[in-house]
């Protein structure tokens, strides 16, 4: 059961990662979703610029500890899934490099939104 939870937990921290990045371009289905968007951003950013570890993090460990695991058993949640949530060699100066591309994503999805705004 835990391993499930910390499937699930995994799985969130993945589509959190996923709206962080490219959240904004939901602005087009629903516009009322920037004002989510705008605190996750800048909750990514911060983690990205300040080397922290996602809450998430704890608590799919957490799962993971209480099911005796120390990784998942699935194969593709370990060379995927697990792979794009947790970058092997992860270095300060990448998560450096990471918050500025997150910045730069951002500002052409913003800019895009503005600028169809105007049209308007």
């Amino acid at each position: 059961m835990y391993e499930n939870l910390a499937y699930i937990t995994l799985l969130v921290h993945l589509i959190f990662i996923l709206f962080v990045i490219f959240g904004g371009l939901l602005f087009f289905i629903f516009s009322k979703i920037i004002y989510l968007h705008i605190p996750a951003l800048f909750w990514g950013i911060y983690i990205e610029f300040t080397n922290s570890i996602c809450p998430l993090t704890y608590l799919e460990n957490w799962f993971l500890l209480k099911s005796d695991l120390t990784t998942y058993s699935n194969g593709f949640i370990n060379n995927y899934i697990l792979a794009f949530v947790y970058p092997k060699d992860l270095t300060a100066d990448i998560q450096f490099y990471l918050g500025i591309a997150l910045i730069i994503i951002n500002i052409f999805i913003y800019g895009f939104i503005i600028k169809n705004i105007i049209k308007k």
